[in-house]
C-alpha cells in the first residue's frame, strides 16, 4: 500500500461522530460536503431502510453553509457543521412532530430544548428518524410510513422506539442520532444494531417543552457507534430548561471516557422482572453476556453471578405512568391517527390516570431504597437488554392488543424497571448470534453514575473493539 493510499481520508459514511467534527474543523472536510453526503445516503437508502419521516434538505444545506462561513471566521464548536438525526419525538421549529402517526399536522414553531443546545453547539440536524406511535414499541412502523429495517437483516425491526435513529447510525447514514428511552426506546435498538446506547439520569438531557415526559418514565439519549461519540452527543445536548421538573447535577461525560474506572464489583443477573406473560431468556444472548463477564473479570474486575430481584411494585408503579402517559400524549394530538391499539391504550391509560397513577409515583421513593440496597455490595448490575434477537419487522402486523403485548414482553422485559427508577443504563455491543444478529448487555447503575458506566463501557470498547464491525450495505 502507498503512503497516499494509507493516509487518504475516510469517507465520511465511516466517520463517527468526533472524527467528522474534527474532519469539519481542520479544513478536510466541508460542512457542505458533509451534510450533502449525508442528505445522499439518506435519499439513497430511504425506500429500502426507511430510517426517517423528515428530511430537511433544503434547510440542512443553507445551514452547513452558514457553518462553513462560521468556520472560515474562525469559529469553533463541538459539533459545528456536523450532521446528525433526532427522533420524532423531538421538535424541530418548521417541522412537523408526528410521533410516528398518521394525520396532518401543523408545523411546530420552537425546538425542543435538546435541540436548542444541538444547535448552539453547531450540529446541523439532518432529519426527523422513524418511531412508532407514540413510541410504544420495540419495533418501529406504523401505517404512515411503513417499517424500518434493520441494516444487519433487511427482515429484522431496527428495534423501537428509536429505531429510525438507530439504524440510521448503523447504516452510517449519520455518525450519530439522538433517540428517547421510555422502557428501553433507546437500549433496545442499540442492542440490535450494534451500537453504544445511552439512558441517562432522568432530567440530564431536558425533555421540554414537556416539563416531564411519560410521568417520568421517558428520558432524551444518545445512539452512536463508539462510547465516545455517545458520550459527546451527551454533553452537548443536556442540560436543564427552567421548567423542567427534574434537573440532575452536570456530569462531564465525555471525561469519562478515557477515565480509568477502577476495579469494579459487578453483579451478573439473568433475572427477568415479573411479568404477566411467559418469557424465556434466549441461550445465545445468555452465552454473549457471559461472555462479556469473562472479559470484565479479566480487565480485573469482580463479576459476581447475582441476581436482582425486582418484585412486584416495581411493575405496578409503570403500567399507570406508561398508560397514562399514552392517554396525555394523545390527546393533545386530537389531529394523530392511529392505530387501533393505539387507541385501547389510551383508553386503559384513562382508567389508570388519577389515584392509581399518583399512588404509582409515590411508589418511586420506596423502591430507590429497596432496589439500591442491592448496590450496598455491588457498584453496577450487568444484564441482558433483550431476551431475544431482533424479531421479524413485520411480527407486529395486525395482532390484537393481547397478542402485541406477549410479542413485545417476550423480546425486551429487561430494560424498563431502570425507567421506572429514573437511573442510567448503558447498552453496549455484546456480539452476535449464529445468524448475524446483534447482541447487546447493559450496565446499569444507581442515581447519576452515568461517568462510571461509560468509562467501564469505553474500556469494554477498547478491548472488544465492536465500532469495527459493520453491516454489509443492501439498502
Amino acid at each position: 500500500m502507498s503512503a497516499p493510499d494509507r493516509l487518504a481520508p475516510k469517507p465520511s459514511a465511516d466517520l463517527g461522530l468526533s472524527e467528522m467534527s474534527a474532519a469539519i474543523a481542520d479544513g478536510s472536510l466541508s460542512s457542505v460536503a458533509a451534510v450533502t453526503a449525508a442528505l445522499d445516503r439518506i435519499e439513497a437508502a430511504q425506500p429500502t431502510l426507511n430510517a426517517f419521516r423528515v428530511v430537511r434538505r433544503e434547510a440542512a444545506l443553507r445551514e452547513a453553509a452558514d457553518a462553513d462561513a462560521r468556520l472560515a471566521a474562525g469559529a469553533r464548536l463541538p459539533l459545528l457543521g456536523v450532521p446528525i438525526a433526532v427522533k420524532d419525538d423531538t421538535d424541530i421549529a418548521g417541522e412537523i412532530t408526528a410521533f410516528g402517526c398518521g394525520g396532518e399536522f401543523t408545523p411546530k414553531t420552537e425546538d425542543a430544548e435538546s435541540v436548542r443546545r444541538l444547535r448552539a453547539a453547531g450540529a446541523v440536524i439532518v432529519g426527523k428518524a422513524n418511531t412508532c406511535e407514540l413510541g410504544q414499541l420495540p419495533f418501529t412502523s406504523g401505517d404512515a410510513f411503513g417499517h424500518t429495517r434493520n441494516p444487519w437483516d433487511r427482515t429484522r425491526t431496527p428495534g423501537g422506539s428509536s429505531g429510525g435513529s438507530a439504524a440510521a447510525v448503523a447504516a452510517g447514514l449519520v455518525p450519530a442520532a439522538l433517540g428517547s428511552d421510555g422502557a428501553g426506546s433507546v437500549r433496545i435498538p442499540a442492542s440490535w444494531n450494534n451500537l453504544v446506547g445511552i439512558k441517562p439520569q432522568r432530567g440530564r438531557i431536558s425533555t421540554w417543552p414537556h416539563a416531564e415526559a411519560f410521568y417520568g418514565l421517558t428520558v432524551n439519549g444518545p445512539l452512536a457507534r463508539t462510547v465516545g461519540d455517545a458520550a459527546l452527543l451527551l454533553d452537548v445536548a443536556a442540560g436543564p430548561h427552567h421548567g423542567d421538573l427534574h434537573t440532575p447535577a452536570p456530569i462531564d461525560a465525555s471525561a469519562a471516557v478515557g477515565r480509568d474506572p477502577g476495579k469494579l464489583r459487578i453483579a451478573l443477573s439473568l433475572r427477568i422482572p415479573f411479568t404477566a406473560t411467559k418469557t424465556a431468556l434466549d441461550p445465545q444472548i445468555a452465552a454473549a453476556v457471559h461472555a462479556l463477564a469473562k472479559t470484565l473479570r479479566g480487565l480485573g474486575h469482580t463479576v459476581t453471578v447475582a441476581d436482582l430481584h425486582y418484585g412486584l411494585m416495581i411493575g405496578a408503579s409503570f403500567l399507570p405512568r406508561s398508560m397514562a402517559g399514552i392517554t396525555r400524549v394523545r390527546r393533545a394530538m386530537p389531529e394523530a391517527v392511529v392505530d387501533p391499539r393505539t387507541t385501547a391504550n389510551a383508553r386503559l391509560g384513562g382508567v389508570l390516570g388519577g389515584p392509581v397513577l399518583a399512588a404509582a409515583r409515590r411508589a418511586e421513593p420506596l423502591l430507590h431504597k429497596r432496589i439500591g440496597g442491592f448496590f450496598d455490595d455491588y457498584d453496577l448490575v450487568l444484564a441482558p437488554t433483550t431476551a431475544t434477537p431482533p424479531p421479524r419487522a413485520e411480527e407486529i402486523d395486525g395482532i390484537g392488543v393481547g397478542a402485541t403485548n406477549n410479542l413485545i414482553t417476550a423480546a425486551c422485559p429487561y430494560t424498563w424497571p431502570w425507567n421506572v427508577l429514573g437511573w442510567p443504563s448503558v447498552n453496549v455491543p455484546a456480539g452476535f448470534t449464529e445468524a448475524g444478529l446483534p447482541i447487546g448487555a447493559q450496565l446499569m447503575g444507581t442515581a447519576n453514575t452515568e461517568p462510571m458506566l461509560i468509562s467501564l463501557a469505553a474500556q469494554l470498547e477498547a478491548e472488544l473493539r465492536w465500532e469495527r464491525e459493520r453491516p454489509t450495505p443492501w439498502w
